[in-house]
């Protein structure tokens, strides 16, 4: 399929797909990026290493001298450095570019700029997130099973693995529990509106949609797409993620929408 854009969301065969950088990456000093690689378990329940590959090299042709950051959080009972060497990211990596731990790096509170917050006033995430140029988000397209509905994971979700077990997790010190509750789909509109704004890009890996039958985001099956999607907003991406997957736009989008349109 050739590569087509709409309201600066573009979309291109995986095989094709060729990777251009927003604005913000362009001549940038410092860039941030968050794949989704938190599982010890390959493509589609993770970002596969050729869109992650590609989108690094994107980066580099747009700033050939920039300090990138690959900063993951892992939910794993793995530990990060075993979790990136199975990926295999390191083969990826030039001298400029640094895989960072979510969990390790230094922090800072990010107030919530939504009018009413759902739960969270503010949420720590890393500092690293304002000391850059440009941030974005390279994330899977899955389909998982919360409380009997289904919930869409791409490049808004994928932020989720920025915030530290530390302060997030629940029952279990791997995850970040707090996250869930009261619900993720009310949750990500926290998240959107705390961090949201620093991200002026994602691309959502549709070569293959992950489908799960219950809650565990890294055990179920792969449904071939075949594509990739990427943007300059996240919710735009989603969304057709979402229409190129097949699967209906979550309403967790739809009332984001409405809420940074002032219309809610």
């Amino acid at each position: 399929m050739p590569a087509i854009a709409a309201s600066n969301v573009h979309t291109a065969s995986s095989e094709g797909f060729i990777y251009t950088p927003p604005a913000a990456a362009q001549g940038a000093s410092r860039i941030l990026l968050k794949p989704n690689l938190g599982y010890p378990v390959g493509p589609p329940a993770t970002v596969s290493l050729a869109v992650l590959g590609q989108v690094l090299q994107g980066l580099r042709r747009a700033s050939p001298k920039a300090e990138i950051f690959i900063v993951e959080g892992v939910c794993s009972k793995a530990a990060f450095a075993t979790i990136m060497a199975k990926h295999g990211v390191h083969q990826l990596l030039d001298e400029g570019m640094h895989l960072c731990d979510a969990d390790t790096l230094e922090l800072a509170e990010y107030p919530n700029r939504a009018v009413q917050p759902v739960r969270f006033a503010t949420l720590w995430a890393p500092k690293l997130l304002q000391e850059v140029d440009c941030c974005l988000s390279v994330s899977a397209f899955k389909r998982t099973q919360l409380k009997g509905e289904p919930l869409i994971s791409a490049s808004l979700k994928n932020l989720y693995g920025l915030f530290p077990r530390a302060k997030y997790k629940a029952r279990s010190v791997n995850s970040r529990g707090q996250l869930h509750r009261p619900s993720v789909p009310l949750v990500l509109q926290d998240v959107y509106f705390t961090l949201g704004h620093f991200f002026q890009g994602g691309v959502v890996d549709c070569t293959e949609k992950f489908v799960s039958y219950d809650w565990q985001p890294d055990r179920g099956s792969a449904v071939p797409i075949g594509q990739v999607i990427w943007g300059d907003d996240l919710l735009a991406v989603d969304k057709m993620a979402c229409t190129v997957g097949q699967e209906a736009i979550p309403s967790y989008i739809t009332a984001l929408e409405t809420l940074r349109s002032g219309k809610a």
